[in-house]
């Protein structure tokens, strides 16, 4: 019976809820005041469905007295108590300073290794310039950068198209030389424009000579910007392979 009028109480409208049982423990009569939102024959059925559908129990609606009042019931908060937790000596813990570390970002620049051995740093590009003059026909220069060092190599010859590309290779092996070792040598075996791909290209060919061994490189550019900075570039593709190898 507890059980129900708590069920009851929770009902809307419902103020308070009440039940007479007999000796028996049989239902004689509810009680239930509410405040007359709903009709008396509503807060019948509604008393009905609950008992039945949360207990089982099924009550006849004659049984059921509906009073109504015009006070609203007030929700009474309940209080949480709060635990007072006595400190102890354990709940205290010393502050322990943190290390602050620096994160310090180191850059390490690759170091000039030996021209002897080692991996070495590759040599850049930076300009290509071509002068004409009646007395030497035409002079090619390219500069080439190698950290903070700087390379610069010439060739001269008789000005044509051809000869755009040859010199401006023959001087950027001129730049690649004063780099290098003087035991070994570049030459020049060959420099042609082909077409490939529906694009024109640079191809050259390079013999590196060091005491009696005799090494063949092969690089290529395509054309994009000049055919004299393709050709400079096509030959440190061809170099800078065998430059970064040490070989």
């Amino acid at each position: 019976m507890k059980a129900a009028e708590e069920l009851l109480a929770t009902l809307a409208d419902v103020v308070s809820a009440r039940i007479v049982s007999s000796a028996q423990g049989e239902v004689e009569t509810i009680h239930v005041l509410v405040t007359g939102d709903l009709s008396p024959k509503q807060m019948v059925r509604n008393i009905e469905s609950a008992l039945m559908a949360q207990l089982g129990m099924r009550v006849d609606h004659r049984k059921i007295s509906v009073a109504t009042t015009t006070r609203r019931p007030t929700p009474v908060a309940t209080p949480v108590a709060t635990p007072v937790v006595e400190p102890t000596p354990s709940m205290y813990v010393p502050a322990v300073p943190v290390p602050v570390v620096a994160a310090v970002a180191q850059v390490v620049a690759p170091a000039e290794l030996p021209v002897d051995g080692g991996s070495r740093r590759l040599l850049y590009f930076e300009d290509v310039e071509i002068r004409g003059s009646r007395a030497k026909g035409m002079t090619c220069r390219v500069t080439l950068r190698r950290g903070e060092d700087t390379y610069v190599g010439e060739a001269e010859g008789m000005e044509s198209d051809r000869s755009r590309v040859e010199l401006s290779a023959r001087a950027t092996l001129a730049a690649i030389g004063m780099s290098e070792s003087p035991g070994r040598k570049l030459s020049l075996e060959g420099v042609k424009v082909v077409e490939a791909f529906d694009q024109e290209m640079v191809l050259v060919s390079v013999h590196v000579r060091q005491a009696r061994t005799t090494t063949p490189l092969t690089g290529s550019c395509m054309i994009k910007d000049s055919i004299e900075t393709a050709s400079a570039l096509a030959v440190l593709n061809a170099t800078n392979r065998w430059v970064e190898s040490g070989r």
